[in-house]
């Protein structure tokens, strides 16, 4: 998409890493205000993993 918008792909890691930066200070916050990151308790329960194809 941003290829198609006109930006140059040396601005591509730049967009990313801007719209990571919210997630990464909410992390920063919260682990501030409790000293702990709030991780999800839940378990996967989809198919059992697959043989990786060699070669």
């Amino acid at each position: 998409m941003l290829y198609h918008l006109g930006f140059p792909l040396s601005m591509f890691t730049s967009f990313i890493v801007c719209s990571r930066v919210a997630g990464w200070t909410a992390h920063v916050l919260e682990q501030y205000a409790n000293n702990r990151l709030i991780r999800p308790r839940a378990l996967y329960e989809g198919s059992p993993p697959r043989p990786y194809p060699a070669g």
